[in-house]
């Protein structure tokens, strides 16, 4: 089985993210980059099933700078046979139409049998990208999988709903799966597997050689909030204070 993971590189937790000189993005030039988390999952799913099967290769795929073939190379510690890296100068991480026809590109040539992402991407957290890539494919799609049964052309897959519901449903291969959270444990790369991944390979792909470089989706301004408190005193009697408390929480908070 061909199984490709979407990776992104992402700014650490603990990172300081000013916005930068042009007010339309964070200034990442002081920031600490690791491998997004949820993508993390996906990983090892891969890396499982691989394992399960006995057979099988797993392709790490990330797109940006020079920079995210660290992720790349931890994958390839992991266990993973190689990377993809599509080299993309441009900020583009809020175009999550332009980031998936990057990767279809890439994607097409290679004939995978599963695709698998990270449920969203910890900085824009869109969510978007393994949905768009199936579709683009023509591939079977499903997300928030937590639980995941590949048989010989089909795989089966546990959803996680709202309020506490489950779906299972069974799709035919290929097909394009985001994984929540949480789905497995993520392993750790060994020192054999940092060696070793010094000497597999990462083809560079660069995203001007590829078709459909439109930008439809941008941030205009981006701007760290101000923080503000008021504090309103409700007079009268019961019935005038319920409905002036259910006005603020339906109309000024938004949580009715």
């Amino acid at each position: 089985m061909k199984i490709a993971v979407l990776v992104k590189q992402v700014p650490g937790s603990e990172s300081a993210l000013p916005i930068n000189g042009s007010s339309d993005w964070i200034d990442e030039s002081s920031a600490t980059f690791v491998m997004n988390p949820p993508d993390n999952y996906a990983l090892e799913e891969a890396l499982l099933i691989k394992e399960k099967k006995g057979e099988g290769e797993v392709v790490i795929v990330s797109m940006g700078p020079l920079r995210v073939q660290k992720v790349i190379r931890e994958g390839l510690a992991k266990g993973a046979d190689r990377g993809i890296h599509i080299e993309e100068d441009d900020q583009i991480e809020t175009d999550p139409l332009l980031i998936s026809q990057r990767f279809t590109n890439v994607l097409m040539e290679e004939n995978f049998d599963l695709i698998l992402t990270g449920l969203q991407s910890d900085d824009a957290g869109m969510g978007q990208t393994g949905v768009l890539v199936g579709e683009m494919l023509g591939l079977s799609t499903a997300t928030l999988a937590i639980e995941m049964n590949v048989l010989d052309d089909k795989i089966r897959i546990k959803r996680e709903l709202e309020s506490g519901w489950f779906q299972w449903i069974e799709l035919p291969l290929p097909a394009s799966i985001s994984i929540q959270s949480g789905l497995n444990t993520p392993r750790y790369p060994s020192l054999k597997g940092i060696m070793g991944a010094k000497k597999k390979e990462i083809r560079s792909v660069h995203a001007s050689n590829l078709s459909n470089n439109e930008r439809v989706q941008s941030i205009d301004s981006a701007f760290i909030p101000t923080a503000s408190k008021e504090i309103e005193t409700i007079e009268g009697d019961a019935d005038d204070i319920v409905e002036r408390i259910v006005s603020i929480l339906k109309s000024e908070i938004r949580v009715i």
